[in-house]
């Protein structure tokens, strides 16, 4: 006991001002990677991991077990080459923040409100005949690779085209709408699901719409067939039951644009 109070001592003496910033920036990283993390499947395997070696390294030191300690000294090669293989989706997420961060030094000054009135005019209208419905408004990140997957349109919006597009047994209703600036470029698009659970009632063109805005910045509204609802997502977060002024005023305030006529 004396010996490690003598060596806390040490360490403490040698502290400056340099070690302490050092310190807190890799605290902040480690804080900043578990916020990334949290409710998602990548805490759990996090949580699982962490677990797994704390007990390997108690057995192995308690129990003297040889093998497991040379193996448990040895495995940080094996540790470095799986977290970017385990943690992938949160690594690229990351990773887009800090390139999404750097692009509003410089503002842009595309104009989105024709797409936001069509999506909120149509998502109202296809509610209200309970007509399932994904609309994807791009941002910064680009969606060019969901793009390829559905039928390019270049279209004009409107919402009696985004109605037609998702009336039920249409050649395009199955599927996602994207749409980039003032544009419809592609409707039948394929989008990734979101690995988070949902609410009972959110069936999977929720977790489609979820999935989107957890591996990009886009704003995502979704009509549900069953219930007839409303919701929005964007950053990984889900607002639902939204009604139609609700819906238009998160359209206008993540997309960054000014209302017509509002102070």
């Amino acid at each position: 006991m004396a010996e490690f109070g003598d060596a806390l001592r040490d360490t403490l003496g040698r502290l400056d001002a340099l070690a302490v910033l050092d310190i807190a920036i890799i605290a902040l990283v480690f804080y900043w990677a578990l916020l990334l993390f949290r409710g998602t499947t990548a805490m759990a395997l996090l949580r699982g991991a962490a677990i797994l070696l704390i007990v390997a390294f108690l057995l192995g030191r308690v129990l003297d077990l040889r093998v497991l300690n040379f193996v448990l000294r040895n495995s940080l090669t094996g540790i470095i080459i799986a977290i970017p293989i385990i943690f992938q989706p949160e690594i690229r997420r990351a990773l887009e923040r800090v390139g999404r961060t750097g692009l509003r030094v410089w503002p842009t000054r595309t104009s989105y409100q024709a797409a936001i009135d069509a999506v909120s005019d149509s998502a109202v209208h296809l509610a209200r005949q309970q007509h399932g419905a994904i609309m994807v408004l791009e941002r910064e990140t680009g969606l060019q690779e969901y793009i390829d997957t559905g039928v390019r349109l270049d279209a004009i919006p409107s919402a009696e085209l985004l109605e037609e597009i998702f009336y039920p047994n249409s050649p395009l209703h199955d599927g996602a709408v994207i749409l980039r600036g003032d544009r419809v470029v592609a409707a039948s698009c394929t989008l990734p699901l979101s690995e988070n659970k949902l609410p009972p009632e959110m069936s999977t063109r929720h977790r489609a719409s979820l999935g989107i805005t957890e591996r990009t910045d886009a704003v995502s509204v979704v009509v549900s067939e069953e219930t007839g609802q409303v919701s929005l997502a964007a950053d990984g977060r889900m607002y639902a039951r939204l009604d139609e002024a609700r819906l238009r005023g998160l359209l206008y305030r993540l997309m960054g644009q000014r209302r017509v006529g509002a102070l």
